[in-house]
């Protein structure tokens, strides 16, 4: 026999699908790996090869998908349109939603070797109209983001109690100026009382023919109640459910297999960079009298100053959120602020602000500091 020759089926050491060929002495069988795994070199094995875990960084769109970076220092909120951990915004409607930060129990967290350290919980209370809904969301920027292509919605869940169901939603939006959103939604999954991963497989409809407007984006939705109303219009039929379920590890990747979970870049900084092109905090960082911006000059009512960003956003911020902040000078001026806006001619890199007080001296510099409160904070959004 000619050397090379690749072994009949009757002396193959192959046995089932998948299985590759390897050598050590003589031909052996590789076995196939798990869904989503990659083969890789390993000396220490018998064939010189084995499968393991895909943790690319780069195949999740979702940012922040372990919950760790919580700029806002985020505990709940009960309003439709709140973000709470960076990226993931709070979608409800009827009787009462409750979105909550969570902290894992070292060593309980859903994944062995991976140690999660947040997670987020979902609490419905006294829904029953068909237009009651609640979940939470996060918009990939960009609807040409996976279009025309399946993909995988993976995280795991569990219930408080029972097996309640969840269901993911996709949108299509095509932003100011462009076409009317499109829904998609795949099957409804029911969840038990233990944390597991689920999987969600979702077409992407193309976008051919279509009109992109101006902040288009990709929105994923994890649905814990929804009513008639919305599973109508495409929305997952998850039902109206009054229930309390945790939720971790999101991932969004292409293809048809949910392979194992890893952040976006694979790195914390590069997790918060990723968040701050949607939103920079800056805060006084436990301190009372934290220097937050350097000195500028003011008028008696207003005044103005910029303010560069550490990363650079989306676009220029459209909101700034603020708490327990003050103007302050060597002569003991204290004036009173009554306001804070970004300005017009603000750009990704950095924001114009306008400061409306009250007591001010004209052209007198001022430190914009902590009103003695270790929880003050300026904070720029520009999400979509």
């Amino acid at each position: 026999m000619a050397t090379g020759r690749v072994p009949t089926t009757a002396n193959s050491p192959l046995t089932a699908k998948g299985d590759l060929f390897g050598y050590s002495t003589t031909q052996a069988r590789v076995p196939v790996g798990n869904d989503g795994e990659t083969i890789v070199a390993d000396s220490s094995t018998s064939t010189g090869l084995r499968y393991t875990s895909n943790f690319a960084a780069g195949k999740n769109r979702i940012i922040n998908g372990d919950f760790y970076i919580n700029q806002r220092s985020f505990t709940s909120s009960t309003t439709s349109g709140t973000y709470g951990f960076d990226r993931f915004r709070q979608s409800n409607s009827g009787g009462t939603a409750t979105q909550s930060a969570q902290t894992f129990t070292v060593g309980t967290a859903p994944v062995a070797g991976y140690e999660g350290k947040n997670y987020v919980r979902m609490v419905t209370a006294s829904q029953s109209a068909a237009g009651d809904y609640a979940g939470i969301v996060q918009s990939i920027e960009d609807v040409r983001s996976f279009a025309g292509q399946t993909v995988t919605v993976s995280f795991w869940a569990k219930a408080s109690t029972g097996t309640p169901n969840v269901g993911v939603g996709t949108v299509q939006g095509f932003g100011s100026g462009g076409s009317s959103n499109v829904v998609t939604s795949p099957a409804v999954q029911a969840i038990t009382s233990s944390w597991v991963r689920y999987s969600f497989t979702v077409a992407i409809p193309s976008i051919s023919g279509k009109t992109v407007g101006t902040s288009s984006y990709l929105d994923i939705g994890i649905w814990t109640s929804i009513g008639t109303t919305l599973s109508g219009l495409g929305y997952p039929a998850v039902g109206v459910q009054n229930v309390t379920i945790d939720i971790w590890g999101v991932q969004v990747e292409a293809g048809s297999t949910a392979t194992a979970f890893q952040t976006a870049t694979g790195t914390l900084q590069g997790e918060l960079a990723a968040c701050q092109r949607y939103y920079i905090r800056y805060s006084s960082d436990g301190n009372t009298n934290f220097d937050l911006i350097g000195p500028f000059g003011s008028a008696a009512s207003s005044t103005a100053c910029y303010i560069p960003f550490i990363n650079s956003m989306r676009t220029a911020p459209s909101a700034v959120d603020y708490a327990n902040l003050k103007l302050t000078n060597n002569a003991g001026d204290t004036p009173a602020i009554s306001n804070i806006t970004a300005l017009s001619n603000s750009n990704p890199m950095t924001t114009l602000l306008e400061i409306t007080v009250t007591g001010a001296t004209a052209n007198r510099p001022y430190l914009f500091q902590a009103n003695n409160n270790a929880t003050a904070y300026i904070g720029f959004s520009a999400e979509l």
